[in-house]
């Protein structure tokens, strides 16, 4: 069922019985479907990507025999997620040439999210980042474990690992997230305080309230894909990052500022002449900016136009 974006278009577009409801193979695809688009987006941080997965899933999914499924949603998840391996594994094929740093795709999320805290963090910007840094197959089994809290035995069955495998995939992912995992739950409040901040130094100019929290090691990644402008490295350190901000805001008097909620915590959407022109995040740790993430590639701003429904 290529691109559903929304139950109802899918309800549409799937097959349907003579008496144009829905059938049963349709019905519980687009039951599920927000919970497979969040496993494959925490597996690639691409909508894109997961929305192809999502393309791949319903193929599969239309051509099994119901009758044959006990259960349904862990038979669509494990669809999802062989199909997400996949493509996480060519993804790092053309992350290796891609211009600058890679940043996720953001995504505009309802304030809601931010309401679980477990799935906020988990789709942050600074974890997708982290779980970056994991294996294709680590990452599958971390998001699966920790994140939609899946039975070892499932999870299994997804990755094709015995159970025993899979603990110890587990194990490994879990130590190698939690040591470079942001230091203690952030909350809204902090990252909306440290964004006004950041807000205000593009409204008025006057950087020093930004200044004064940012962690000595901040760093700051700017992702254009070699088709915006953006910093082609990343830039580190309280100095070097106060300068290049210090230059960057200078050149922003024809930018506004909106907050708004981005993968589950609050972000700043920079518009340049009504149109969206960046997207900023931060990462926080013991109370300073240690992260700032500015996205411009516009191919990953797309969906900056709606809310994107996250679900676990």
């Amino acid at each position: 069922m290529p691109g559903m974006s929304q139950s109802t278009a899918a309800n549409r577009r799937a097959g349907s019985s003579r008496d144009d409801r829905p059938d049963s193979a349709t019905e519980t695809f687009v039951a599920h479907r927000n919970l497979l688009f969040t496993v494959a987006y925490e597996m690639l941080g691409s909508a894109a990507d997961a929305e192809d997965v999502m393309q791949e899933t319903w193929l599969r999914w239309s051509g099994v025999d119901l009758d044959t499924v006990q259960d349904q949603r862990a038979y669509l998840v494990r669809i999802a997620t062989r199909q997400s391996l996949d493509r996480l594994r060519a993804l790092g094929r053309r992350k290796e040439s891609y211009v600058g740093p890679w940043l996720p795709e953001p995504l505009l999320t309802a304030p809601d999210v931010a309401e679980d805290i477990e799935l906020a963090d988990s789709v942050s910007m600074a974890m997708l980042l982290v779980l970056e840094t994991l294996t294709p197959i680590e990452r599958a089994v971390f998001v699966l474990r920790e994140v939609f809290d899946l039975e070892y035995d499932e999870i299994a069955e997804a990755v094709d690992k015995s159970a025993a495998a899979v603990r110890q995939l587990a194990y490994r992912a879990r130590a190698h997230v939690a040591a470079r995992r942001p230091r203690g739950v952030v909350s809204a409040d902090e990252s909306r305080d440290a964004l006004a901040a950041f807000q205000r130094a593009i409204e008025t100019g006057e950087l020093q309230s930004l200044l004064d929290i940012l962690a000595p090691e901040v760093v700051f990644l700017g992702d254009g894909g070699g088709i915006a402008q953006a910093a082609l490295m990343p830039i580190v350190g309280a100095d070097a990052v106060a300068g290049f901000l210090a230059a960057a805001l200078g050149n922003l008097t024809a930018r506004s500022a909106q907050p708004v909620f981005v993968n589950g915590y609050p972000a700043l959407i920079l518009r340049l002449d009504g149109d969206i022109d960046a997207v900023v995040a931060v990462r926080i740790d013991d109370g300073l900016i240690t992260g700032i993430y500015s996205v411009r590639n516009p191919e990953k701003l797309s969906r900056l136009q709606q809310e994107t429904a996250l679900y676990r």
